[in-house]
C-alpha cells in the first residue's frame, strides 16, 4: 500500500507540473489590446480585401463551377468525369450531397471572409473619428466586403447563419441558419451597401479598394435579387415593385458616374493599360513578383487554361451557348429555336460577343492572328469538345502568366462588378415594372456596342474570323415589344453578355425558371454528351447547394438542412 500511495502523490506531482507548463498563451495568437491601434485597425481592412483572393483551384471566387458549369453555359471539362467528380456531380444533378468537401469548404472559405470583416469592425468601433479620421470609410470597406461575402453565400446555399460584428467569433455555432427570413437576410446584405454607398468616397486613392459607385451597383444587384419572392419551394410567388424602383434608383447613381460601357467589348479582358478601365466598377486585384512563393495570382480560375498552354481544361463552353450566338437575317438572336440546329460558321451569322467569349478551332487566341487555337489544345475534346473558355484568360506572352507547375496562372483583375451588369440591371426593373420602352434603349445601347467590337476578331490575313451581324431591337421590324418579348430579349441579352462570368445559374434561380431551363437544356445534352446520362434538375431542391454536413456537425445540429437534401 506504500508502495501505491508513493506512486499516486508522484503521479499528482508530475501531473500538477504538466498542467502549468501547459498552461500558455498560444504562440501567434494576437490579444486585442495589442492590435488596438489605427495601424492595425488598417490591417483589418486589409486582411478583409485580402481574402477576396483567398480561392484555390477547387474554391473559385468567380463561381465558375456554380454560375456556369451548373448551367447550360459550360461543361464541367478537364480529363473525364472523375477529374474533380465533385464538380460532375453539381452540373448533372446527381448524387449531390451535404458531405462534399468542395460545399464545405466553399462555405468555410466564405465565413472566413465574414469574420474577417467583423473583426474589424469591431476593434474600428474602440475609436473616434479624432483618433481615425477615415474611421468611417474603413467601416463602409468592410461592410462593402461582408455584403459581398454574404451575398455569395446567399445565392449558393439560400439558408445561412447571420452574424454581424456585435457577435463574438466564438459564439457563432449558437446562431441558426432559420433565425432570419430570406427576405431578411437580403434586408442584412442590403444594409451594408446602403451604409457603405453612404460613408465611401466617389474616389479612392488606391486601386482595388471599393468606391461609392461599387456600392451603389451592389446595392442594385442585391435589391433586384430580394425583388423576386420565393416560398420555401423555391418558387418566385412575387416580383416585388417597390425593390424594383429601388434597382432603378440605384442603378441610376451609377449611370451618372465616371463609369461608361468599354468602346470595344474586348477591352474588358486585357490586361495592361486596359485592366480596371472606364467599365470595371469593382474588381480583385492580383500580382507577382511581390515576395511571395508564387506571387498572388488567380488561383480559382487556374483550372480554366487549355491543354494547350498549360493545364488542365476545365470549364468548356457549351454547344447550347454557341449556338445562343447566333443572329437572323434582321441581326438579333433567334430567342426560341436558336439550339435546333448547330450553328454553322460559313452559313450563318453570329454575334461579335462569341468570339471574345469562347475560344473556337482555327481563329487566333486573345487577339493573337498568328497563335492560333487548334483541336490539339483541349484536353478530352471526345467528352467534352474542342471550345474553351476565354474571358478569363490571357496570352502565354503576358507578362502575368505564371507557371505554377501543374498549373498556370496569371495576374488580370477578376472584374466583380461591370457597368454593362449595372445597366441590364436596371433594364430588367423596368421590363419587371411593365415599362419596357423605357428599357429598349438601355438593351440597344449594349447591342451598338457588341456591333462595334469586331476590331480585333480578324486572322492573320486580315479577314473577319466569322460573319458578325448584330442589330438592335426594332419594335414592329424585328419584334414586337411586348412585357413579354421584352423580358425574353433582356434575359438572352444578360446571357450573351455575361456569358462565362459566373452569374447565369443565379440569373436563372432569381427569374424562378432553373427547372424549366436546366432540363429542356439536360434534356437536348444528353443526345450529344455521353456524361450527362441520367442528369435532371429537381425544383424545389437544386436552385440551391446543400447546407455542408461538417458545419451542421459543427453546429451541434442547429442548422436545418435545404429542403430535399
Amino acid at each position: 500500500m506504500k508502495k501505491y500511495i508513493i506512486i499516486l502523490v508522484g503521479t499528482l506531482m508530475i501531473s500538477s507540473a504538466c498542467e502549468d507548463n501547459l498552461d500558455v498563451n498560444p504562440r501567434g495568437a494576437l490579444q486585442e489590446e495589442q492590435v488596438n491601434t489605427p495601424e492595425a485597425a488598417e490591417g483589418f481592412v486589409i486582411a478583409a480585401y485580402s481574402h477576396l483572393g483567398n480561392d484555390e483551384i477547387n474554391r473559385a471566387n468567380s463561381l465558375w463551377q456554380y454560375g456556369n458549369v451548373r448551367a447550360d453555359d459550360a461543361y464541367k471539362g478537364g480529363r473525364d468525369p472523375g477529374d474533380g467528380q465533385g464538380f460532375h456531380f453539381m452540373e448533372t444533378f446527381v448524387n449531390t450531397r451535404p458531405d462534399m468537401w468542395e460545399l464545405d469548404g466553399m462555405w468555410f472559405q466564405l465565413y472566413i471572409g465574414v469574420r474577417r470583416a467583423n473583426e474589424g469592425l469591431r476593434l474600428l468601433n474602440n475609436f473616434t473619428e479624432q483618433q481615425f479620421p477615415l474611421l468611417n470609410t474603413r467601416k463602409a470597406e468592410l461592410r462593402f466586403l461582408r455584403g459581398h461575402y454574404y451575398f455569395q453565400l446567399k445565392i449558393l446555399f439560400n439558408r445561412i447563419p447571420y452574424m454581424d460584428e456585435n457577435v463574438p467569433a466564438d459564439e457563432y455555432k449558437f446562431i441558426t441558419n432559420v433565425e432570419l427570413t430570406s427576405d431578411e437576410l437580403w434586408e442584412k446584405i442590403a444594409q451594408d451597401f446602403e451604409f457603405a454607398a453612404a460613408n465611401l468616397p466617389v474616389t479612392q486613392p488606391q486601386i482595388g479598394r471599393a468606391n461609392q459607385t461599387a456600392a451603389y451597383a451592389y446595392l442594385a444587384k442585391v435589391r433586384l435579387y430580394q425583388a423576386y419572392e420565393q416560398n420555401e419551394q423555391h418558387t418566385v410567388i412575387n416580383v416585388n415593385p417597390q425593390r424594383l424602383q429601388q434597382v432603378i434608383e440605384a442603378a441610376d447613381k451609377v449611370i451618372a458616374s465616371k463609369y461608361s460601357l468599354q468602346p470595344d467589348f474586348a477591352n474588358n479582358f486585357l490586361t495592361g493599360p486596359y485592366e480596371n478601365g472606364v467599365e470595371s466598377i469593382f474588381a480583385v486585384q492580383f500580382s507577382k513578383s511581390d515576395e511571395t512563393a508564387n506571387g498572388r495570382l488567380n488561383w480559382g480560375d487556374m483550372l480554366t487554361v487549355p491543354q494547350g498552354l498549360g493545364c488542365c481544361d476545365f470549364q468548356k463552353p457549351s454547344q447550347n451557348l454557341v449556338n445562343a450566338f447566333r443572329t437572323n437575317a434582321e441581326g438579333v438572336p433567334l430567342l426560341d429555336t436558336y439550339n435546333t440546329v448547330n450553328v454553322d460558321f460559313s452559313q450563318n451569322t453570329v454575334d461579335p460577343r462569341l468570339d471574345h467569349t469562347v475560344a473556337r478551332p482555327g481563329n487566333p487566341w486573345k487577339y493573337e492572328p498568328n497563335r492560333v487555337f487548334t483541336e490539339g489544345w483541349s484536353r478530352s475534346p471526345q467528352i467534352y469538345g474542342f471550345y474553351n473558355s476565354m474571358k478569363e484568360n490571357v496570352s502565354p506572352d503576358d507578362p502575368g502568366f505564371t507557371n505554377v507547375d501543374p498549373f498556370y496562372g496569371n495576374t488580370k483583375p477578376r472584374i466583380v462588378l461591370r457597368y454593362a451588369d449595372v445597366l441590364l440591371f436596371k433594364a430588367e426593373a423596368l421590363i419587371e415594372l411593365g415599362r419596357q420602352d423605357e428599357a429598349l434603349p438601355i438593351i440597344n445601347q449594349i447591342r451598338a456596342r457588341a456591333a462595334a467590337s469586331t476590331t480585333r476578331l480578324k486572322n492573320a490575313a486580315g479577314a473577319f474570323t466569322a460573319n458578325y451581324f448584330v442589330r438592335p431591337y426594332v419594335p414592329g421590324t424585328n419584334i414586337n415589344w411586348t412585357q413579354e418579348n421584352a423580358r425574353q430579349a433582356l434575359r438572352f441579352e444578360r446571357r450573351l453578355e455575361m456569358a462565362m462570368e459566373g452569374s447565369r445559374f443565379f440569373d436563372l434561380v432569381r427569374w424562378g425558371i432553373a427547372d424549366e431551363v436546366m432540363n429542356s437544356y439536360l434534356a437536348v445534352e444528353q443526345n450529344r454528351k455521353e456524361f450527362y446520362k441520367g442528369a435532371f434538375f429537381i425544383e424545389g431542391k437544386h436552385e440551391y447547394l446543400p447546407i455542408p454536413q461538417n458545419q451542421i456537425f459543427w453546429s451541434e445540429n442547429r442548422y436545418v438542412q435545404n429542403p430535399n437534401y
